[in-house]
């Protein structure tokens, strides 16, 4: 009995947040101060001279004071004329815009991939510089280190490699990773994002060149998060691969062996698991990119152990629930009216799954979260996989689907039958929402598009997720040329607005995951929490579905602009925390406790206070040589 009046409280608490987020602003307290955890201090360094240029981590190039050249024993190792890092970043502009044809290396190698090679050696000299550009400019250059980009460069990271970055645990490690572990040279690390390469984007097996996803993820943790980037690491775990063109590779730099499986892999993420949580206790550890396989059963081996999540399945349905609830409200409806929505999804996989248990949670808590509302909730939802739509006749059914499975009769009554194509089911369930999630590039084709035309929404919604940009299930010129002007439209990757004539904007809004990944993880560092609860993610999609104003969801735009992901961040991170002590999960965060952390998540401009202080940026700090 008790268990069920903490659901209907838990409903009823979700139901007061949703409305109260909407229609009241933030309270204004007395404010308090908080000395910031990444400020001005000066850092101590034992090297000098050649060794300090040659250090990313340290070296500021020209903007060296001739107090710390002399200092630092630089003097006659730069230019004499000392620059500002403003005046630093206008040069480098200059040359990026200059070198951007001429790094290509061929006709072949597109335009994007010389941006992002030029910023990469800008990252192996100078760390500084190179966040304080890509913060600078991260509409443009988030693309460029992210996903669409990123991809082309784990196709091609044998061939990109010039500089170590991150560590690599490889099957012929095992019994040794919690010696390795020591190898690397921060004492303290905030944050790893780690993957087996077996699943990058929509690209497959990519093996040890994966780790080009990880190294992309961390840039964001620090642009968008401020997390100091002394404290990151990316990894590889290399347990063979199963694509045979790397396996034949001679430059391929990973082990040319078949994948471990069963018990052999567990046990090879089980040390790592140990390894890196001994040296480093209070990391948080998300995982990338693990084939749909693999990446329940490790979420669900580790997540109430160790301070992880994974950003596929947890953090891509938070970002989708964002964008449905924001769908909702671009019809005039309330939010609360999301468990009235008919949602048919193209995808079971991770990411596939991960949408539709999300969903479904989300949709059992506003209607009382007890378990006839769980079971009400999952009749909403109509699942297409490759093989057509899945229902309980399907043989071989995958166990995490099978919650979804619709009942024959019930699929009868519909018209449908097991293994109904995309389009049939679009037809007769004349969804609300059509969610791609299949990594099959041009999959709601016309004739779906055209089905969907009839759905009874008054402004459908269609969500083409899959990334990279190739693998988008339909472009926003498709959607909206065929389907017509009074739709929403979210992709994966990013695609420019349409024109749709008479001064009309048809707003193709990108979900992209680090809206929420980077506020999930810097929420979870700052409370404390012990591990990173379904109400700590709920709350983050919350935020961020709220955070659009109504005068932009009724234009269309249900996601806000990459420009803004700072202040996103600082916000999801804040609801994130509030929701890891209202839980009783928060341990506190340096010199805060969780009693004083209490205290801050009474008042909103406090607890944002504390959430900004204690984001890094990048300035130059003052240097101070000391001997070992």
């Amino acid at each position: 009995m008790s268990n069920f009046c903490n659901q209907r409280r838990a409903a009823a608490s979700l139901i007061r947040r949703l409305n109260w987020s909407l229609v009241n602003p933030t309270p204004i307290a007395r404010p308090r101060c908080f000395t910031t955890a990444e400020g001005h201090r000066p850092t101590l360094v034992h090297k000098r001279s050649l060794d300090i240029l040659h250090d990313p981590w340290f070296n500021k190039g020209t903007a060296f004071s001739m107090t710390e050249r002399d200092r630092l024993d630089l003097r006659g190792l730069l230019p004499p004329n000392i620059m500002s890092s403003e005046q630093q970043i206008e040069r480098f502009m200059v040359d990026l815009k200059r070198l951007e044809v001429q790094a290509r290396d061929g006709p072949s190698d597109p335009n994007a991939l010389a941006k992002w090679r030029i910023l990469n050696r800008l990252h192996d000299r100078n760390e500084t510089m190179y966040y304080k550009v890509l913060i600078a400019n991260i509409e443009e250059y988030a693309p460029i280190v992210y996903t669409p980009t990123v991809g082309l460069v784990c196709q091609n990271y044998s061939g990109l490699f010039r500089r170590p970055r991150g560590m690599y645990f490889s099957a012929e490690d095992r019994g040794e990773m919690m010696s390795m572990v020591y190898n690397w040279p921060a004492d303290q690390v905030d944050m790893i994002v780690v993957t087996d390469g077996s699943r990058i984007l929509g690209l497959g097996d990519l093996g040890v060149q994966g780790i080009g996803i990880a190294i992309g993820k961390l840039d964001l943790y620090v642009a968008a998060a401020g997390i100091n980037p002394q404290r990151v690491l990316p990894v590889m775990i290399d347990v063979g691969t199963h694509n045979e063109k790397l396996l034949k590779d001679p430059l391929y730099l990973g082990l040319q062996q078949h994948r471990l499986d069963g018990d052999e892999y567990i046990a090879v993420i089980d040390e790592f698991m140990e390894a890196v949580f001994t040296r480093w206790p209070h990391v948080i550890v998300q995982f990338e990119d693990f084939q749909s396989k693999w990446a329940f059963k490790l979420l669900q081996r580790y997540r109430n152990t160790y301070r992880m999540f994974n950003d596929d399945v947890q953090g891509t349905a938070g970002v989708a629930i964002a964008g449905l609830l924001g769908a909702v409200r671009a019809q005039g409806r309330p939010m609360i009216d999301f468990p009235k929505q008919k949602i048919v999804v193209a995808g079971a996989g991770s990411a596939g799954i991960g949408v539709l248990n999300a969903a479904r949670k989300t949709m059992a808590r506003m209607l009382g979260n007890n378990e006839t509302a769980f079971d009400s909730a999952k009749t909403q939802f109509w699942v297409v996989d490759a093989n057509g739509l899945i229902t309980e006749e399907r043989e071989n059914i995958d166990p995490e689907a099978l919650p979804f499975a619709r009942k024959i009769k019930e699929a009868g009554r519909q018209g449908l039958r097991e293994g109904a194509s995309l389009v049939e089911v679009v037809e007769q369930v004349k969804p609300d929402v059509l969610l791609g999630l299949s990594a099959v590039g041009g999959l709601f084709s016309k004739e779906v598009l055209e089905a969907l035309k009839g759905s009874t929404s008054t402004r459908p919604a269609i969500f083409a997720m899959s990334n990279p940009t190739k693998n988008a299930e339909c472009t926003p010129e498709d959607a909206f040329s065929v389907v017509g002007d009074n739709i929403i439209f979210a992709s994966g990757s990013p695609f420019r607005d349409v024109d749709l004539g008479n001064g009309h904007v048809g707003h193709c809004n990108q979900g992209n995951n680090m809206y929420l990944f980077p506020g999930i993880g810097l929420g979870t560092l700052l409370s404390g929490s012990r591990i990173i609860s379904d109400g700590m993610l709920q709350a983050a999609a919350e935020r961020l579905a709220a955070y659009m104003t109504e005068e932009e969801v009724l234009k269309g735009i249900i996601y806000p602009t990459i420009s803004k992901i700072r202040d996103i961040t600082k916000e999801v991170a804040a609801a994130v925390v509030k929701e890891a002590v209202e839980e009783d999960l928060a341990e506190g965060y340096r010199d805060i406790d969780s009693r004083e952390l209490k205290k801050i998540c009474l008042s909103q401009e406090e607890l944002l206070e504390y959430v900004q202080n204690n984001m890094w940026n990048p300035e130059y700090p003052t240097l101070v040589y000391k001997k070992d």
